[in-house]
């Protein structure tokens, strides 16, 4: 049996649990009163330069603290009105936050660090959202496929997001620590919610899916993995953040404390997997059967220079960027309470 089959074995024994041993939920944040609880809130001096700002999204699950915050009123007690504007992908929300559309957007961190290494703007991590956690990216087939080990992979064809996206890196960081040649394999960019189908229908022979459509593959056509991308030097691997121009960092330090000072809290919240479940049907647009046994990466708030750096570094290793990046320098400090 692989690696990636055990995993799927025990993820089938933890859905046949009801998944709540599935969430993975880590805080990853610290500060002043925020183990207490509700003693973090409020904790600026109540006056922000900018209450009402618009947060780039995606309907993904890793998003679910920014929805809890928003939901329970955490951002308005520390003097923000949050405005969610969905997105169609990470790229596409941080050109908008370039442009001025939005001022604070989430995304993987690979456009992040793609597009301050080109020099295309002057870009800041305001918080951290979500690390790798086992099968919440898998690499994926079908049944009738001949793909059945991460050996197999070379010289497919495998679905990814598309080109010089964290899915890609995934893959290649994936096959490259199975020892597998990925440069005889084609890379097909497929939208995430139609990778299933794809599998389904023959037209490639692996994907990497996250969740849900890892989980609704499975359930709908039998898909089976062939590799836990969460393992070897990709595991707990920062993935995605929240980030904004260095412009709206300078001109709006208090309003950028608030927000850190919300995401904290609700990542702190988000522990709890009976609070953010809920908000998954709404948002994510997944089922309720789909909701209660999904895998969720770990989510973090505090981004840490040294867990963060291993990205830059892997988009280097793979050509995605020509130049080293000091992540220690994009970083927003939190302010210490």
């Amino acid at each position: 049996m692989t690696l990636a089959s055990r995993a799927m074995s025990r993820r089938g024994l933890l859905k046949l649990a009801g998944g709540t041993a599935t969430a993975g939920a880590l805080m990853g944040a610290s500060g002043c009163g925020l183990l207490g609880g509700s003693e973090s809130a409020g904790s600026g001096d109540g006056t922000v330069e900018k209450p009402n700002i618009k947060v780039g999204a995606m309907p993904v699950t890793d998003l679910a603290p920014l929805h809890l915050a928003v939901r329970n009123g955490i951002f308005q007690q520390e003097g923000l009105n949050v405005e969610i504007v969905t997105t169609s992908d990470g790229s596409a929300a941080l050109t908008s936050t370039i442009g001025g559309d939005y001022d604070i957007t989430y995304a993987s961190y690979v456009p992040f660090f793609a597009a301050q290494a080109r020099g295309v703007a002057d870009l800041k991590i305001v918080a951290d959202c979500g690390a790798g956690a086992p099968n919440t990216t898998t690499i994926m087939t079908s049944p009738s496929s001949k793909v059945r080990t991460p050996q197999d992979l070379a010289g497919k064809t495998i679905a990814i997001s598309g080109p010089r996206t964290i899915s890609e890196l995934l893959v290649k960081a994936t096959m490259r620590a199975y020892g597998v040649d990925f440069s005889k394999s084609e890379f097909t960019a497929i939208p995430f919610i139609n990778m299933p189908a794809a599998l389904q229908q023959g037209r490639v022979d692996a994907a990497i899916l996250t969740e849900p459509f890892l989980t609704q593959a499975a359930r709908a056509s039998g898909a089976v993995p062939v590799a836990d991308t969460n393992t070897g030097p990709l595991e707990d691997l920062p993935l995605t953040g929240y980030g904004a121009t260095a412009q709206f960092v300078q001109d709006n330090p208090k309003t950028v404390a608030a927000f850190q000072r919300a995401m904290d809290r609700a990542v702190a919240e988000s522990q709890d997997r009976s609070k953010i479940e809920p908000l998954l049907p709404e948002f994510a647009k997944i089922d309720k059967d789909t909701a209660a046994i999904i895998s969720l990466l770990k989510f973090n708030s505090r981004a840490d220079a040294t867990r963060l750096q291993r990205v830059p570094r892997l988009m280097k290793d793979f050509g995605f960027l020509d130049k080293d990046i000091d992540v220690s320098k994009m970083i927003v400090q939190p302010a210490q309470g």
